[in-house]
């Protein structure tokens, strides 16, 4: 396995931003995988792992490093299991879309409502990504992760990975590279609506069910009337920011009219720059309530379009949620957007709103 050609960031990511790679290796197997990042462990040289590039904000000055392309670790094998479900073992370079296709296809159910959402199978978990009433955290078995720390592959179950909403400690705390996960699906033909907005374009009642396929061929259709599909429209991350959590007491100080579900206990976000993360602060025995960031977006006077004058980052005209590259747009461009976003939201409602995307 020899490094491949230079290439940047702006040709291996969604948002279609960053300047040039130093060296870029694409390793073929899981095996190959884990070789490229023990050697550049051991030679104690900058290096990143990157998947498909749609979560990712890359910064113009380019890397003086090594990245490793996960895109070539590919394949997806059928396991049978003693607890009436079928288990699909994924490597990480899987397109994630490609593993609902798969699974559905099968008549494999409870991923389902994930459908086009981009990004590889590896990334999955990081975030437990969600839509639609499903998270990979309901189907995830567990991971094989390549510690960094250690050097050792391991097996690491799903229980260990504390998944909450759009995290885990991979993303918080765990050092290391995932090279595939297990997930264990239902064999069935119908799946479960669980969002009122799915339900209604699929003409059910939440709770009630619907043909596999019927549901995937809905969430894509939702996805692609919100510009939230990779599909060389629009580039962008998806959604850029994460519906805020926030205790519900605090929420009754928001307009009546502001979108607001119930969750479980989780940490409140405070303010934070954009490159710092979330700040914390625990409310013991609280009452969560999800907010909209898209409702917030819009409230605080930013419409669907916009744009800083003279700048090649927008809003999408389709959903405030996402920002997109209207062509030529720097990572400066669009971290100038996020912040100015930030900024009228916190100054409006005094929430802050976390970055979906890491900015590198």
């Amino acid at each position: 396995m020899s490094p491949a050609e230079p290439s940047r960031f702006a040709d291996l990511t969604t948002m279609r931003v960053g300047g040039s790679i130093a060296r870029l290796e694409r390793p073929a197997s899981r095996a190959e995988l884990a070789a490229a990042v023990i050697e550049q462990i051991d030679a104690d040289d900058d290096w990143l792992v990157l998947g498909g590039g749609s979560n990712v904000v890359a910064p113009d000055e380019g890397y003086d490093g090594t990245v490793i392309l996960t895109t070539g670790v590919r394949g997806i094998e059928s396991i049978a299991a003693d607890d009436g479900r079928m288990h699909l073992r994924v490597s990480a370079g899987e397109r994630w879309d490609d593993v609902v296709e798969f699974a559905v296809e099968r008549g494999l159910a409870g991923i389902e409502a994930l459908s086009g959402i981009p990004g590889s199978a590896g990334a999955a978990p990081v975030q437990n990504i969600g839509a639609y009433g499903q998270e990979i955290a309901d189907s995830l078995v567990g991971i094989e992760f390549l510690d960094i720390q250690t050097g050792e592959v391991r097996w690491v179950a799903a229980a260990d990975l504390g998944l909450g909403y759009r995290t885990s400690t991979l993303k918080r705390e765990q050092s290391g590279v995932v090279l595939a996960i297990e997930l264990a699906l239902r064999p069935a033909r119908e799946g479960a609506v669980g969002y009122e907005q799915l339900a209604a374009a699929l003409g059910v009642h939440v709770g009630g069910v619907a043909p596999l396929p019927g549901i995937r061929a809905a969430v894509l259709e939702l996805r692609r009337s919100k510009g939230m599909l990779d599909d060389g429209v629009l580039a962008s991350c998806g959604s850029f920011f994460v519906n805020p959590i926030v205790d519900e007491n605090w929420a009754r100080s928001l307009p009546p009219d502001a979108p607001r579900w119930p969750v479980g206990v989780e940490e409140a976000d405070l303010s934070a720059p954009l490159d710092e993360g979330p700040r914390h602060r625990v409310y013991p025995d609280r009452r969560d309530v999800k907010l909209s960031a898209a409702w917030l977006i819009e409230r605080a006077g930013i419409p669907r379009g916009f744009s800083i004058y003279g700048s090649k980052a927008a809003i999408s005209p389709k959903h405030t949620l996402a920002i997109v590259n209207t062509g030529g747009s720097t990572a400066r461009e669009i971290v100038q957007l996020a912040e100015f976003v930030q900024a009228r939201v916190a100054a409006d409602f005094g929430v802050n709103l976390r970055p979906e995307p890491v900015i590198l």
